[in-house]
């Protein structure tokens, strides 16, 4: 049995994908819901992080722990 993949993405893996500070990983969150006119209480995925970003959606995974 395969083990499933969250397809949500948080600050703390942003500071990961980035080595930026997990601020900035709130901050850039943030840009990218309104971007894509979500709520706040909407979560961002990891397919929207990577259309907006530029990094390609294998790559952010890899820096995924769970």
């Amino acid at each position: 049995m395969s083990k499933l993949k969250r397809i949500c993405i948080y600050p703390k893996d942003v500071q990961r994908l980035t080595g930026r500070s997990e601020r900035y990983g709130r901050k850039l969150l943030q840009k990218i819901r309104k971007h894509f006119e979500k709520d706040q209480h909407q979560f961002v995925t990891i397919k929207e992080f990577s259309e907006y970003t530029g990094i390609n959606e294998a790559e952010i995974e890899q820096y995924i722990l769970d």
